[in-house]
């Protein structure tokens, strides 16, 4: 196996802000958004990188286009002579690859872990929050290469711009998506972060809100111990609490949002043909106006908070604004489709109440006087069963509505947590709302109830966005037989 690191080995190793010198590592999961975007990166310093997954996808085949050997299935005998193994948090303590590395005294590391080791030696930057993380992660990262730096990042989707969810710069800056859902952000030592929001979610983990709070105030004391500052939405009650309790705690903190009280404010705010525009205003000085490509208020609170943090990291206003203006978005966020016989069909991986109002929202700023046609799959029993309501009522903001059976593998199911308890809580006559169980029936309700100038959207954080193409493929032939 060679000199293979102990696990306490490993960790001391990360804490002390260096890699430890691993030349093969194996990725179990490395089809997930986080665990591709580690293993291009490790690829790209030089370690040799394998991994496997249930089955293949476009990540894999991008992977293996950057030289690292993705499998489909898993083999106890992919471990042989690795020196790490880095772990998903859906993969199974019984899994062969993670039964095999145990018996043979390869450390072990978490997608947290894995990920503090490769931002080593980096100045670290974090985009934190419920919601809205890996849009202002982008826009952060496009913002900055528009500046003239050339920033590592690690996102949990594809830029547009890029087409990749990660990748080794040439400059200092690591700029990285921190996800709270296991605590994982807690892992991670960045001399500056956004706070986007804070609500309730990840239950399951958590427990409490009160838990969540708390661990997000110390991941803020985190970084006013190594001296940085944290970016934190006002407007938002959860973090505006945030904010009160880190300022007490002695950390940097600007806040942003259209509040009178922001540091930073968004004010003159209008929808435009691509998206919003907005006056942005420090102190009562102007800093110009932001044309956003993308549509929706939330996205232009999300340009903000990138805006205050590349302001705080030393760069220049007009050059930040434009890298915002430049930027066209991720996959699975308004992610467009396609068009066909006059409808245009789009995805997106919103699966929170707030999520779904923010989304639909800005579909109606995009659709105009069509109407709008949605199909949601909600993403775990426990978060079905908490808001329940509060989904059927987002989903009211739809014209027409198609509710399917909860994405929950592996997951014991909740009384009352079900597609058709969601969708009778829908706020829309009967005839436009429909539960449909059979995942084969749902483009071709998709289908049926558009028309010409309405848009199709396709909601959630499972598999849904596959409906998106096959009601695309309907429209299209349906387009062909007129």
């Amino acid at each position: 196996m060679g000199d293979v690191t102990h696990a306490s080995e490993t960790s001391s190793a990360v804490a002390a802000g260096r890699l430890p010198p691993w030349r093969r590592v194996h990725v179990v999961g490395i089809g997930g958004a986080g665990m591709s975007g580690i293993a291009r990166i490790m690829a790209a310093q030089g370690v040799a990188v394998s991994g496997s997954d249930a089955k293949d996808s476009r990540r894999l085949q991008a992977l293996r286009a950057v030289g690292v050997d993705a499998r489909v299935g898993h083999d106890a005998d992919l471990v042989q002579g690795i020196d790490a193994l880095v772990v998903s948090t859906a993969i199974p303590e019984t899994n062969v690859e993670r039964v095999a590395a145990r018996q043979a005294r390869i450390p072990e590391l978490s997608r947290a872990e894995a990920l503090a080791a490769i931002m080593s030696g980096s100045r670290g930057v974090a985009v934190a929050g419920t919601h809205g993380k890996t849009t202002t992660t982008s826009m952060l990262t496009v913002a900055l290469q528009q500046c003239g730096a050339d920033p590592s990042f690690a996102i949990g989707s594809e830029i547009h711009e890029s087409g990749s969810n990660a990748h080794l710069g040439t400059g200092d800056l690591f700029v990285v998506e921190a996800d709270e859902s296991d605590g994982a952000f807690l892992h991670l030592a960045p001399v500056a972060a956004i706070v986007t929001n804070l609500e309730p979610d990840h239950l399951d983990h958590w427990g409490t809100f009160e838990a969540i709070e708390e661990a997000f105030l110390e991941f803020a004391r985190g970084i006013g111990g190594r001296g940085g500052f944290l970016v934190s939405c006002i407007d938002d009650p959860g973090s505006a609490r945030l904010v009160e309790r880190a300022r007490a705690a002695g950390v940097d903190v600007r806040t942003y949002g259209v509040s009178e009280s922001a540091d930073f404010r968004l004010v003159d705010s209008s929808v435009g043909p691509t998206g919003w525009s907005f006056g942005a205003v420090r102190g009562g000085q102007r800093l110009g106006t932001v044309t956003l490509q993308v549509p929706g208020r939330h996205n232009a609170l999300n340009a903000m908070a990138a805006f205050a943090c590349g302001l705080g990291l030393g760069f220049d206003a007009a050059d930040l604004r434009r890298g915002l203006e430049g930027f066209s978005g991720t996959r699975r966020r308004f992610d467009f489709k396609g068009q066909a016989d006059g409808v245009r069909v789009y995805d997106d991986y919103a699966h929170h109440p707030t999520e779904i109002e923010a989304t639909l929202r800005a579909a109606r700023e995009v659709v105009g006087e069509g109407r709008l046609i949605v199909a949601f799959q909600a993403h775990h029993y426990y978060r079905t069963a908490m808001f329940v309501a509060e989904f059927g009522a987002a989903l009211g903001l739809a014209d027409d509505v198609v509710v399917l059976e909860v994405f929950a593998p592996g997951e014991q199911a909740i009384p009352g947590a079900s597609g058709q308890t969601m969708a009778a809580h829908v706020p829309l006559s009967p005839e436009h709302v429909v539960f449909e169980p059979s995942w084969s029936a749902v483009a071709a309700h998709l289908a049926s109830r558009a028309q010409s100038g309405d848009m199709i959207m396709t909601l959630g954080a499972g598999d849904v966005h596959l409906i998106a193409g096959e009601a695309l493929d309907l429209l299209r032939q349906r387009q062909g037989a007129a």
